[in-house]
């Protein structure tokens, strides 16, 4: 087998230098299968994708996608089978040894370093260099041309990672990614935390790519995105290459049904009729912070799904850790259950009469201690639950966690586990489950579905209904329109940190969310 070193540091051999022709894949797997101890992530899979396409990998999470680019990218091998590369085996030791041979991924955790430059991040393992030092010039000089080819020119090089929003962060990793000029671009899940803005950039840069014949594989559980994108689409399932077919080949019902293997129920439980007269969970009024929120009106009612739509970047992220009490200097009025409540901190909010539970943006960095176990996980919210006195009262602690993990259907091995070897949709189980387990009255939710699949989509939606079909006040802010349309009562529209426009009923359409997201004159107004 030829050892990835070889292809070090030069380009990909054309095809007819390499005695192929055109309808050769650029890369391929043969019977490749990966176990981790007892558990088979992949099983037999073969697979191809060729330069010049894009090429969509489908399933739900733990159907063996992550393996999949794990091994094609270096980060793990095979443990039976091999991979090709333009016909010729290869065998790579490291990620480094996959980008040397132009293949490279983009992680839906970011790799990003938070306390060095933007600069720092693109070229940290191949800085420009003049007499053995580190070219700064050149550097930044790069890094402006890069963030320039993706429409990021407001993004200052020099600027540390951390003080970057989510989405721009997203978009300076794919900066690092397309520095290493790949003829293989492995996108996962690169899209799930972008503004609408910076999603067609990414449209727009794969389509260039797609010119420039390099090979995009791109994960995504948004039909929409692949829809719009991709050329080819392949299905896994537990494991396995279930099919693949090319664009227009299946209806999207046909998609979903082979990427759970049975057919999809309808996606979205049915709303309860409105009920007149409830007294507001949560109010607020004239909620001012900084110049980000400019006098917020809300109020949600005990059984109600209350939406947060618009554009990102208009206030709502804000507004929720606001109302959790993450934020000083909030002014203006909110009551919790028709008393007058101070936001002045989370610990604060989860002990009112009243209480508050927040389900943050990002389960990797904010939700999650990835290195402690699922049980740790679970209970560190709430000790005070499953104590008696100064001590954890075991037996409460274990009926609380099994509990979770019944309630929220969490695919576990053992609940000592690290909570990082869980898939994407079962580790946000996990952080909706740890806030569940101490009953709050308001639950505050930030795109709680971003990056993951289908069927834990339902289950989400389907416990979001149940959870306000037992008296709970939700708000909702979500990306996804469709969920917006079918999972809330009323949605508010939020435009430079005001409420614009509030929806319900028959005026709950796309058509109404984007043109008050817009703020178009004519449009619905609140």
């Amino acid at each position: 087998m030829q050892d990835a070193a070889a292809l070090q540091g030069a380009p990909p051999t054309p095809y007819h230098e390499a005695g192929m022709d055109s309808t050769t894949p650029h890369v391929a797997l043969e019977g490749v299968s990966r176990y981790f101890g007892g558990i088979t992530a992949l099983k037999d899979v073969d697979f191809q994708c060729r330069r010049g396409t894009i090429h969509a990998i489908l399933g739900e999470n733990g159907a063996g996608k992550s393996t999949l680019i794990k091994i094609m990218a270096g980060v793990l091998p095979p443990s039976e089978g091999r991979m090709l590369l333009d016909g010729r085996p290869v065998a790579f030791r490291s990620p480094a040894e996959a980008r040397d041979a132009g293949i490279v991924c983009i992680f839906q955790e970011l790799s990003l370093i938070p306390d060095l430059s933007v600069a720092d991040n693109i070229f940290i393992d191949r800085p420009p260099r003049s007499l053995g030092l580190i070219d700064r010039r050149a550097q930044r000089r790069r890094s402006e041309e890069l963030l320039a080819r993706i429409d990021c020119e407001d993004v200052n090089p020099d600027t540390n990672v951390r003080d970057l929003s989510l989405s721009r962060r997203q978009m300076v990793e794919i900066a690092k990614a397309i520095s290493k000029n790949p003829s293989v671009l492995i996108l996962d899940e690169a899209t799930s935390a972008l503004t609408s803005r910076d999603v067609q950039t990414v449209y727009d840069l794969l389509g260039k790519l797609r010119e420039d014949n390099v090979a995009s594989l791109f994960i995504s559980h948004r039909m929409h995105e692949v829809d719009a994108l991709c050329d080819t689409l392949s299905v896994f399932r537990n494991g396995h290459h279930i099919e693949t077919f090319g664009k227009g080949e299946r209806t999207s019902g046909e998609i979903v049904r082979l990427m759970i293997g049975r057919d999809i129920e309808a996606q979205f439980p049915p709303k309860p009729a409105p009920v007149a007269g409830k007294s507001p969970a949560l109010k607020v009024e004239a909620l001012k912070w900084e110049d980000r929120l400019k006098g917020i009106d809300i109020e949600v009612a005990p059984g109600e799904i209350l939406g947060l739509g618009g554009l990102d970047g208009q206030g709502h992220k804000e507004l929720l850790l606001a109302l959790f009490g993450v934020l000083k200097g909030v002014t203006g009025r909110i009551e919790l259950g028709g008393r007058p409540y101070r936001p002045a901190s989370p610990a604060r909010a989860k002990r009112q009469p009243t209480s508050l539970a927040l389900v943050p943006e990002d389960r990797k960095t904010e939700g999650l201690m990835l290195q402690l176990s699922i049980a740790d996980n679970l209970l560190t919210p709430n000790y005070a639950r499953v104590s008696t006195g100064p001590l954890i009262d075991r037996s409460r602690a274990d009926t609380a966690i099994a509990d979770a993990v019944t309630q929220l259907q969490i695919k576990v091995g053992d609940v000592t586990d690290k909570v990082e070897t869980l898939s994407g949709g079962n580790q946000q189980k996990v952080v909706i489950a740890k806030w569940l387990i101490d009953d709050p009255d308001v639950i505050l939710l930030n795109d709680p579905t971003r990056g993951i699949d289908v069927g834990t989509k339902q289950e989400i939606y389907r416990l979001m209904r149940q959870l306000a079909d037992a008296g709970k006040a939700i708000v909702l802010y979500s990306t996804d329109y469709d969920e917006l349309i079918g999972c809330c009562d009323r949605v508010s529209i939020l435009y430079d940190g005001r409420v614009v426009a509030e929806l319900d009923g028959e005026r709950l359409t796309e058509e109404n969310i984007v043109s008050a997201s817009l703020n178009i004159p004519g449009g619905e107004a609140a």
